[in-house]
């Protein structure tokens, strides 16, 4: 097998093995021997790469935190006017609860750990002011904030629910939240 300098893809297998075993297992049952059996490396490159189960845990929480970030703003960079952000916003929510339940998954995992440690409570709150500067470009600060608060309730709402929601309704939770805001 290729060792790390000449497999450069390793690193990134590894944090995909990590997010794929977090959303298919939890962060409990992550060990350096279950990631690197599923990402198909050596033991070594666990150590090689990371400096703990907390560093890997890190790392693959920011990439998927970047990814939905980038979710974000694709449903928002196009939109131009109060009435196509509103239905920007309504469409990201619905994009984000029908998604992959994956993300649903791993967005509940990271929260957890952020419930119970500072430096992912840290990591959540970069990635909500990442989502609230993209939704700030379009918002006050305030309603910006409001709007993440609906996204991220709605989300899990819908996705959680054996009949969510449609459209109307979260297109009127939105306009609600938005009618008094100022683009």
């Amino acid at each position: 097998m290729a060792t790390g300098h000449t497999d450069p893809q390793r690193r990134e297998r590894i944090l995909a093995a990590t997010l794929d075993h977090i959303a298919d297992e939890g962060v409990a049952g992550v060990s350096h021997r279950k990631i690197a059996t599923r990402a198909a490396v050596p033991l070594g490159s666990m150590t090689y790469h990371f400096s703990g189960i907390d560093d890997l845990l890190r790392e693959a929480f920011t990439r998927f935190a970047d990814h939905i970030v980038g979710v974000f703003e694709r449903q928002l960079d196009h939109a131009d006017g109060p009435q196509q952000v509103r239905e920007a916003v309504t469409d990201l929510i619905h994009t984000l609860s029908e998604g992959p339940r994956r993300d649903l998954i791993l967005t509940q995992e990271l929260y957890t750990l952020a419930a119970r440690r500072p430096e992912y409570r840290e990591l959540t709150q970069a990635w909500m002011g990442r989502s609230r500067d993209l939704l700030e470009r379009h918002f006050d600060p305030d309603t910006a904030r409001q709007l993440d608060a609906l996204i991220e309730g709605l989300t899990l709402h819908r996705a959680l629910d054996g009949a969510p929601h449609g459209r109307e309704l979260t297109r009127q939770a939105v306009d609600r939240i938005t009618s008094i805001s100022t683009p």
